[in-house]
């Protein structure tokens, strides 16, 4: 994958030189307090991840500082950027981090499946209000995914539906019930399950308390819009408000899946070509991605290593129980 990356890039290069040397013209003339903009916000966006995680282990009756929590975010962004299908491994790491520093284990698996969940409620909302705001063409643009979405939709509430019947609660809890037989693992993970749904309803009854974490989720992404902004405006682009957000909507859902190491390659190219479908010129619209790739990504990767070194060589303190103990 890595060749065929390497391939693609020097095809890239070779192919639109004149639009390259465009781009390298404009970022030597990049302004600086622009970029020191998009710099804030990109840390900004972090510290409210690092805020809603933080909310998340309170809630469940352990008190992390923000400092420390900001700094397991950004170590588990380096280690989501570093490898193909990264997200896992970072869940993997951050998971392990909080179980060596005294968190439950049912909690540590119920902040980050709910931080996740958090995240794409957030993206899911950014995405709505860049369709109003794009208008037709972004209506146009995105309804092949929608109607994938509605029909993931229409099929869970399918089976919610049917759920309602108690023939078919019976038929699901027997054939449950005997793959736990035939198999421990399964087992292990309905016990696991079963707490993870007991935490959840624990953590705060109601609606209105998770509206916090929820409003910190979606402020992770609009700072980073905020971030992609200020970096086209650092360059003297005149910003396209009305499709910017539809257009860094669309990068960050093929971007997500990290196919390749920090989806090098997936997000230039995306983001590069959505910008100039919405306006843009070739030249001005590499020279944006780069610098935001760099403020966004590259940047970050060295400080997300330094944190996972210190998170990863310091010993785990455990801390006093959060709750009852596990069986």
């Amino acid at each position: 994958m890595a060749v065929l990356l390497a391939a693609a890039v020097v095809l890239v290069a070779v192919l639109r030189r004149r639009e390259l040397a465009q781009a390298y013209h404009l970022i030597t003339g990049v302004r600086p307090l622009p970029v020191a903009v998009a710099v804030v916000c990109q840390a900004l966006s972090i510290v409210c991840f690092a805020a809603a995680y933080r909310w998340l282990l309170a809630a469940g009756g352990t008190r992390w500082s923000l400092r420390r929590t900001t700094a397991l975010v950004v170590a588990a962004n380096a280690v989501a950027g570093a490898l193909p299908g990264g997200a896992a491994f970072s869940a993997a790491w951050v998971f392990r981090q909080l179980r060596r520093r005294g968190v439950r284990q049912v909690l540590a698996a119920a902040v980050l499946v709910v931080a996740g969940a958090l995240s794409i409620l957030g993206l899911t909302v950014l995405l709505t209000a860049a369709v109003a705001a794009a208008g037709p063409a972004g209506l146009r643009t995105v309804l092949l995914p929608v109607a994938g979405a509605l029909l993931v939709l229409t099929v869970a509430l399918a089976v919610v539906g049917a759920s309602r019947f108690p023939g078919f609660r019976a038929a699901v809890r027997r054939a449950w019930t005997g793959a736990a037989t035939r198999s421990r693992r399964v087992q292990r993970g309905e016990e696991a399950l079963t707490r993870l749904v007991e935490q959840a309803r624990g953590l705060q009854p109601g609606l209105r308390p998770w509206l916090r974490p929820f409003v910190f989720a979606l402020l992770n992404w609009v700072l980073d819009v905020a971030c992609l902004a200020a970096c086209l405006w650092a360059l003297g682009i005149a910003v396209p408000w009305h499709s910017l957000l539809l257009v860094y909507v669309l990068t960050q859902i093929p971007g997500s899946l990290r196919l390749t190491p920090g989806s090098l390659g997936i997000v230039e190219t995306s983001l590069s070509a959505l910008l100039v479908l919405y306006g843009l010129r070739p030249g001005p619209a590499i020279a944006a991605t780069l610098l935001y790739r760099a403020v966004s990504y590259w940047a970050l990767q060295p400080i997300g290593w330094a944190s996972w070194l210190a998170l990863t060589l310091r010993p785990g303190v455990p801390g006093p129980p959060s709750g009852p103990p596990e069986r």
